[in-house]
């Protein structure tokens, strides 16, 4: 499995929590001023779920690289 790079966007998350349920080894949600967002628990990963978190994600907030 590749190793990859996570950027999530802030400003589109929507703070459903689908990648932090999918892949909770690389996901979690935290607030952020006032509001719940998808965080990435490191800054790259090869986890096999990570993907699927990514494809999960209703506003496509989360790229991979």
């Amino acid at each position: 499995m590749p190793k990859y790079k996570i950027t999530i966007d802030q400003k589109t998350c929507i703070g459903c929590g689908a990648c932090a349920s999918v892949c909770e080894e690389v996901f979690e949600m935290k607030e952020i001023n006032g509001e719940y967002k998808a965080v990435a628990k490191k800054k790259e990963s090869s986890s096999p779920c990570i993907k699927e978190a990514a494809d999960t994600c209703p506003v496509q907030s989360i790229k991979l690289s």
